[in-house]
This record gives C-alpha cells, structure tokens and sequence, in this order.
C-alpha cells in the first residue's frame, strides 16, 4: 500500500495499458503516424485520451472547447465519445498538423463534430464570447496549447464553460520542472502560476492528477456555490 500515487516505470505502465487500454484501431494509427514527426511529444498519452473520453460520457457533454489540436488525438477521442448532435469547437495555429487531424476525423466519421479554426486561440475565443449567446454553454473543455498564455486560456474557457461545466488542462506538471525552483524558462513559470491560481480559485472544485504529464481537472462552481 502506498499513501500517495506511485511512479510508473515502463513495465508497469506497459501492464497498466494491457488490462486498461481499449484503444481504437483508428486512433493507434492516429498514434503511430504522429509518432513519426519531430513534435511527436506534443500528443498525449492514450490512457489519457481514453480518461477523456470516459469523462465526457460520464458528464453527458455534447458542447465541447479544445484549445490546442496538434495531429488531432484529443479531439479524436473526445469527438468518438460524443453522441451525434455532440460537437467540438477546437482552436489551432498549425495547418500542417491539423492536416494530419482532418485527415483522421473523415476517416473515423467524425468530421462534422469537429468545428476547427485556425489561428490564434486567444482571438479565436475572445471572437467567441464576443458572439453574445455562448458565454456559459460548454459542458467540457480541454486545454493543451502555448504555456505562457494558459491564464488567458483558463479564463475565457470557465467563461464559455456552464455550471457544473468541467475545465481539463494538460501538462501541468510539466516534466517536473513546476516542482523545480531553478528552473524559470517562461513556459514553467507560466505553469506553476497557473497551478497556485487555480489551487486558490473558488470558482471552482478541483483535482490535479498525476495522469501523463499532470492533468488539471477543474468543475465549475455555480454562482452560489
């Protein structure tokens, strides 16, 4: 027994996989082309994917935020999870990439759950709320985009999010380096402001797993709560 989480080294992790994982033939394809590019770190773990999925049929969302897309993973499984009329508005920079994510969405059959605008994410969500009737209609939310503007992010989603809407961000452990005082590039900075932000947040009920790279979960409160 073990009073806190415990580290996995690759054979326990490979075990983990193998009596957990149900990955679909499409997304390990998805995997395994991505893992053949330079940014091939930037795609989450499938266990993860796989939690993602799990979360939004346990919250029945149908109204889902993705800010950052890369090769198209996170929204893949998310979109797999939706029931029909379910949707994904997801911001990207990256026509490249999100090639090799349309390319996957047509083939699962998911294509017309996945709205994709390209961009920057900040002016794509200001645009967003700016629209006047989706300010507190998402049910889900995920975050996993440029370090340094995850606050921006963070507000402009619990803002679009309704109550009892849930907020997951990724990397939020970061490596390590949030819990290593020499470390001050930019990125971790930004993480580790974050992370104190919304520990100290009542706008919302929070839990911050060691799943990955960290993943932030983060319930909206409702005005009264």
């Amino acid at each position: 027994m073990s009073y806190k989480s415990i580290g996995l080294d690759d054979r326990l992790y490979e075990y983990l996989s193998a009596v957990s994982l149900r990955e679909p033939d499409i997304l390990a394809q998805l995997r395994e082309e991505t893992a053949a590019l330079p940014n091939a770190g930037m795609q989450i773990a499938p266990d993860q994917g796989q939690f993602m999925a799990l979360l939004v049929k346990l919250t029945g969302a149908k109204k889902v935020l993705e800010v950052g897309v890369f090769t198209g993973y996170s929204s893949l499984s998310v979109a797999l999870a939706l029931p029909q009329q379910g949707l994904v508005t997801a911001f990207d920079i990256s026509p490249e990439w999100t090639a090799v994510a349309r390319r996957y969405w047509e083939r699962a059959g998911v294509a017309d759950k996945i709205d994709l605008s390209l961009g920057a994410a900040i002016d794509g969500l200001d645009a967003l709320l700016k629209q006047g009737d989706t300010e507190g209609t998402y049910d889900f939310a995920f975050i996993d985009a440029d370090k340094e503007n995850y606050d921006g992010y963070y507000e402009r989603a619990l803002r679009l999010l309704k109550p009892g809407g849930l907020l997951l961000i990724d990397n939020v452990l970061w490596g390590g380096l949030v819990a290593d005082e020499s470390a001050d590039d930019a990125d971790t900075v930004a993480i580790r402001a974050l992370n104190l932000k919304i520990h100290a947040d009542s706008r919302v009920d929070i839990s911050l797993l060691p799943i990955a790279d960290g993943l932030t979960l983060a319930l909206k409160r409702s005005a009264a709560g």
